[in-house]
């Protein structure tokens, strides 16, 4: 289990309320990751973005439409504005075990703890497009606006998650 951060001195995790409303959260919790959708996460926490993958249900139509290669699986959209803050921002990854962690949402890949978690490791990730980069199957899309491609996104067959979208120019439309 994962959790990316800005912010590398975290020695203990302690549950807090959820920054989204979920009905099956019952109380303060410590968010994680596990490291199929980690790369959602490799990015400054305030970065909107659209990210996106097929599953077994979705249609070929929309493969075909919102996959440009083959080897891709995963597709991360984001502004052409944040683009600078990416890459100069510095990252930490805290790494956990995955004893007191629940599943919450397996399209968005969220892990839930009720308990404090104290990392086992952390490792600092300075250069935020490597990092993705070494992922063979991610492709990065650097879109002047994401307002378009979200509602698309939202009407189709792929699992999907809209992340920070608030941050994001002319989202008025989602």
């Amino acid at each position: 289990m994962f959790h990316i951060s800005e912010n590398g001195s975290i020695k203990k995790f302690l549950p807090r309320p959820s920054p989204s409303h979920f009905d099956q959260i019952n109380g303060n919790v410590v968010f994680a990751i596990t490291e199929r959708l980690l790369h959602n996460y490799l990015f400054p926490r305030d970065c909107p973005r659209v990210t996106y993958y097929a599953t077994t249900k979705s249609s070929d139509a929309d493969k075909e439409k919102f996959f440009n290669h083959p080897a891709v699986e995963f597709v991360i959209a984001v502004e052409a504005k944040w683009l600078p803050v990416i890459q100069q921002t510095t990252l930490y990854c805290y790494e956990f075990s995955a004893e007191s962690f629940v599943l919450l949402d397996e399209c968005a890949g969220y892990y839930i703890s009720y308990e404090s978690v104290e990392p086992a490791l952390v490792r600092l990730i300075s250069n935020v497009p490597d990092e993705l980069f070494k992922r063979t199957n991610i492709e990065l899309r650097v879109l002047p606006s994401l307002s378009e491609l979200a509602g698309e996104i939202v009407q189709s067959s792929l699992n999907f998650s809209l992340i920070r979208m608030r941050n994001a120019e002319k989202n008025r439309s989602i």
